[in-house]
Formats: structure tokens, C-alpha cells, sequence
């Protein structure tokens, strides 16, 4: 999956994007409101990652348009303030959560988890499809029911895929939702981490069909 980040606190803000990173996450770091609208206007986000105080502006005021404009990313607010009168503000304005800081990393990516499951329309933690399951807390992939070692962006990439089964996916959506601005990742490299998940699903009644074209689906046999 890939996040904006909008921190002005560099340290911070590094310190989050290599936490979230080592799941596999591709991370955009905006140190400014006018760097996440940059961000926003040549890449496609699946959370947003929000501080309220930036030094041009104010976090709300950045939520409030996203929403008025019908952007429906998710968005989780990272903040100083925990009045229950702030916190209420956040979330009728449009925010999908929020953390107080200072937080805990592994609270935090509980709660990126659960609002892209939210985000899902689902519950639970875990996605099955024929004879795969995918179980995206413990990062771990069975088939009939026998583990599977996957490494990271081969777990992010099955998670786009069985997020929507039999729905295509082309090269640069992939590659737009795996990779950041600061990796040098060709649509190539989808290729390789698509050969690689194949040989990790080989045996399984699930396989990814190409189109050529086109791109990429997880179908069953």
C-alpha cells in the first residue's frame, strides 16, 4: 500500500516511513500542506497520514477541502491535541481516525490497518480466496492450509490483488501503489515481484493470469 505522510518533524516523520516501510509500505514524506497537495495531484494514495500543525497552514483546514472535494482517501490524523472537543472536530470534518502523539508505532499501525480494512469493507484481518488465505496482521500467506514464506512487497503486492479477485490491475496502478517517489522502480520490477508471487502460489487452485495489455488478476482454476 502506499501512504502520504504530511509531517514537518523530519525525525519524525523518518522515523514513521522506515516503521511502516519494513511492512512493505510505500512511503511519500510532505513536510508541508502545499507538498501533500503536489503529492496528491501525480499519485494515488490508499491512507493519508495527517499532522494539524504544518508551517503553511493547518492540518483541518487540508482535510476539510480533501473532503468538500469528494477525495475519499482515508485519513488518519496524527496530533498534539487531545481534547475530546478536537477529537470530535477531526473526526465530523472527515477524518477516519486519529492518534495522539507522542504514540506507540505498532498503536499506529493497528490503526492504518484498521482503517484500510474499514476501508475494505471488511472486518477481519484475513482475505481467502479458493484455497489461498492471506492474513495481512501476521503478514503470512497459506495455501490449503500450508504456510507460505512471502517477502514484504510480495505480501503488499498479493494484498492489492486479493483485495479484489477476478478485478484487473494494470502495471502502473501496481507500481503507483507499491513503490514511493524516492524508489527507482520501473513497471519491470512488477513483472519480477509478479513471477515471484506465481512461484510462492505454484500448487494452489489461485494463480495471476496476465492480460496482456492490460495487466494483472487473481483468478482461481
Amino acid at each position: 500500500m502506499r501512504f502520504l505522510l504530511v509531517e514537518d518533524s523530519a525525525t519524525l516523520a523518518q522515523s514513521v516511513a522506515e516503521r511502516l516501510a519494513l511492512d512493505g509500505h510505500a512511503i511519500d514524506i510532505a513536510a508541508s500542506l502545499a507538498d501533500a497537495e503536489d503529492c496528491l495531484a501525480i499519485a494515488g494514495y490508499d491512507l493519508i497520514l495527517l499532522d494539524i500543525m504544518l508551517p503553511d497552514g493547518d492540518g483541518r483546514s487540508f482535510l476539510a477541502r480533501q473532503r468538500a472535494a469528494l477525495r475519499e482517501t482515508p485519513v488518519i490524523v496524527m496530533t498534539a491535541r487531545s481534547s475530546v472537543s478536537d477529537r470530535v472536530h477531526m473526526l465530523d470534518i472527515g477524518a477516519d481516525d486519529y492518534i495522539t502523539k507522542p504514540f506507540d508505532f505498532a498503536e499506529l499501525e493497528a490503526r492504518c490497518r484498521a482503517v484500510l480494512r474499514r476501508r475494505g469493507g471488511s472486518a477481519s484481518n484475513i482475505r481467502s480466496f479458493a484455497d489461498v488465505e492471506f492474513d495481512i496482521l501476521a503478514a503470512t500467506l497459506t495455501v490449503g492450509g500450508i504456510p507460505r514464506e512471502l517477502r514484504n512487497r510480495e505480501l503488499r503486492l498479493l494484498e492489492i490483488l486479493i483485495s479484489s479477485p477476478e478485478r484487473v490491475f494494470s502495471k502502473s496502478h501496481l507500481s503507483d501503489r507499491l513503490f514511493s517517489f524516492t524508489e527507482d522502480a520501473s513497471e519491470n520490477a512488477i513483472e519480477v515481484y509478479v513471477g515471484r508471487l506465481r512461484r510462492k502460489l505454484e500448487g494452489s487452485k489461485v494463480r495471476i493470469e496476465t492480460l496482456r495489455g492490460v495487466g494483472y488478476r487473481l483468478t482461481a482454476q
